[in-house]
């Protein structure tokens, strides 16, 4: 890309899942765009994922519609160098007009003349529409809770690779959801001593009565639901596809001897403190696992299916001591603590995006992707539309939604009126009437 300006229909940014999906989609309207990915492609899943970590859905489910794995079990969970690899291919596969190592670092407005104005760090070009398909993962987040005066080895769940590589002593990690329970697992079964402080949470089944939790959400129709339950906004889920998949249970991992604590509220002089209601946190997981069970076993009856009973899927794990009596103070140090992993989640930076489409807070204001600011567009964000929209298949009919939208802008944008005020046969502009996903 020159200093001369480039001109483009569709500018995407991005080349992860959502960009790809976005591609696809764009050309299937024979719309002309660009997809411009800062590293390479998928390059979360390359570089900043733990080694051992695989994907929490089965292959058969968590896929593009139009490319199945190679090499993985339909039922099983690919790695996450099978997940870089397979966006690899299906790049390809679409012939997606990408261009990897360059990094937008603006975007802005024109004046006078519809489009915008697009810095990068390989030339400026110019767009008609602009879709932010960075995804939720963009900045990992760190409470300001422990300084680094403490003298702790502090990272991000982003930057864990294995257990091999932290310095010697237990490590605490921060944050119940998939990535924390799960990296906490692969600690204690290294043989580290683990502390793992928990939140609010769902723990759904891995899989029921020989379905896996994917088709039971399938079924129910809670992939469509289109807005969180109030209050479960921020709720994270712990489920794993680690050893096959299994369900995630918190007593169990303490009876292993995994010790629970609170949420992390402050530090002082090398003492953590952590807030009273991690039995509240684990009744919450228990109330969501077993009202789907409940719905399960209802849907088997009403539809007459002949599935296998599974009423060990019923036993309640005994409370652990930690969690009957937990440990509101700790002294890090006592405790032989030298690492502290933040499973703490990501927030959004949209810094290099100009425009007048975001909250306080920044968070876009969109709906359905649809920006407030005319032109701009979001993808791979969590409940974009539904619960799915985050999941590959999800963004993926997110991407036709938008990709829809776009084409039937430029329909409207093609039409021309002729001398007599009325439209010549060219001059009917194609608009597609994009039905609902």
């Amino acid at each position: 890309m020159s200093e001369t300006k480039v001109q483009v229909e569709v500018l995407v940014v991005g080349g992860g899942q959502a960009g790809l999906a976005m591609s696809e989609h764009l050309s299937s309207h024979n719309i002309d765009h660009l997809v411009l990915e800062r590293d390479r492609i998928a390059e979360r899943w390359r570089s900043q994922r733990w080694d051992s970590l695989v994907a929490n859905g089965p292959a058969w489910h968590d896929r593009m519609p139009s490319l199945e794995f190679k090499d993985v079990n339909p039922d099983g969970f690919a790695t996450k160098d099978q997940v870089a690899d397979y966006f690899s291919a299906y790049a390809e596969k679409i012939a997606a007009p990408i261009r990897c190592g360059v990094e937008v670092t603006s975007v802005q407005r024109l004046r006078g003349r519809a489009g915008f104005r697009v810095e990068t760090t390989d030339g400026i070009l110019e767009a008609r529409f602009v879709v932010a398909a960075t995804g939720p993962f963009q900045r990992p987040v760190i409470p300001p809770v422990i300084p680094e005066s403490a003298g702790l080895h502090q990272i991000h769940s982003s930057q864990y690779r294995n257990p091999g590589e932290l310095p010697a002593g237990a490590v605490l990690v921060v944050g119940s959801g998939s990535s924390g329970v799960q990296i906490a697992d692969e600690l204690h079964r290294s043989g580290r001593q683990v502390y793992l402080s928990v939140g609010p949470h769902e723990r759904p089944p891995r899989s029921y009565r020989g379905r896996d939790l994917a088709w039971w959400l399938g079924v129910l129709g809670k992939w469509e639901a289109d807005t969180p339950d109030r209050g479960a906004e921020h709720v994270t889920i712990a489920i794993s596809g680690a050893r096959g998949g299994h369900t995630v249970d918190l007593r169990t991992l303490a009876h292993d001897g995994v010790v629970l604590l609170g949420r992390t509220e402050s530090f002082d002089r090398g003492v953590a403190r952590f807030a009273p209601g991690i039995a509240d946190n684990i009744a919450l997981g228990d109330a969501g696992y077993f009202s789907l069970l409940d719905q399960a076993d209802a849907y088997i009856e009403q539809n007459g299916l002949d599935f296998p009973e599974e009423p060990d899927a019923w036993l309640r794990v005994p409370t652990p001591q930690c969690v009957s009596h937990p440990l509101l103070d700790l002294d890090l140090n006592e405790a032989g603590i030298s690492t502290v992993v933040w499973a703490t989640g990501f927030a959004v930076d949209y810094s290099w995006l100009k425009v007048d489409t975001f909250e306080e807070n920044g968070r876009p204001r969109h709906k359905r992707g649809v920006a407030a600011e005319r032109g701009v567009y979001f993808l791979g964000l969590p409940w974009l539309s539904h619960r799915g929209s985050s999941f590959i298949w999800g963004v993926w009919n997110d991407a036709k939604y938008v990709a829809d939208r776009i084409a039937t802008q430029k329909g409207y944008l093609a039409y021309r009126v002729t001398e007599d005020s009325q439209a010549s046969a060219s001059g009917y502009p194609e608009l597609p009437m994009a039905t609902a996903t």
